[in-house]
């Protein structure tokens, strides 16, 4: 009688697992033979889609992501900065977080795309998802979202975890209250949106989920 709640957490898993990557086989980071995301005529990774990203043995740990596989980028970046950004959202050094940082280790071009499992990597980024190091006229990251005192309390623990402004927290710990790269793009492209976005710019909806309160 035990196997069956078990047998039935497997074949959910299982579904949910075929669920992720049929969202990602296809995308623009899926960099098997099965397709030419960089239009460049090769394909980075064989025939398998997530081991650029992620290994089910000898994973480097202590990173924003599970079973990390990629090498991880080292550089330092000029963040944006601007007479309208309070200082108060600025953490330490204004530096992109954990998992900002997983997301430039392709696209800051500094470390090749391929260059996971060990390997150095031959090919870097280019083309528009190249953002270099110079970060200073791209939206800031690695920037505190300490929203009730920063917004006047408008903004309550049941909207900003559970409703329409949860996209905050995406990607992110909540307990840093950073907004990173995965507040607003999804790697997995699980969400559907042009340029792999968590929601539709549709009459800046997105943007409207943070910047929708005075002060924001």
């Amino acid at each position: 009688m035990k196997r069956f709640p078990i047998l039935a957490v497997g074949l959910l898993l299982i579904v949910f697992v075929q669920a992720a990557s049929a969202e990602i086989a296809g995308s623009k980071h899926d960099f098997s033979t099965t397709g030419d995301p960089l239009g460049q005529g090769f394909g980075l990774s064989g025939n398998q889609i997530c081991v650029v990203c992620h290994t089910p043995h000898h994973g480097e740990t202590g990173l924003d992501a599970p079973l990390w596989n990629h090498t991880s980028t080292v550089a330092t970046f000029t963040p944006y900065d601007s007479p309208t950004l309070d200082s108060a959202f600025l953490e330490p050094g204004n530096q992109p977080g954990g998992v900002s940082k997983l997301c430039l280790s392709c696209h800051d071009g500094t470390v090749a795309i391929d260059a996971f499992g060990g390997s150095a990597g031959t090919t870097p980024i280019t083309g528009p998802g190249l953002l270099g190091t110079d970060l200073s006229n791209d939206h800031p990251v690695g920037i505190i979202w300490d929203h009730e005192p920063t917004i006047g309390g408008t903004c309550s623990t049941q909207q900003c975890h559970f409703g329409t402004r949860a996209l905050v927290f995406f990607g992110s710990d909540p307990s840093s209250k950073t907004v990173e790269c995965a507040t607003c793009h999804d790697v997995h492209n699980n969400a559907g949106y042009e340029t792999m976005l968590r929601a539709s710019m549709d009459n800046s909806q997105l943007c409207l989920i943070c910047h929708l309160n005075k002060g924001s």
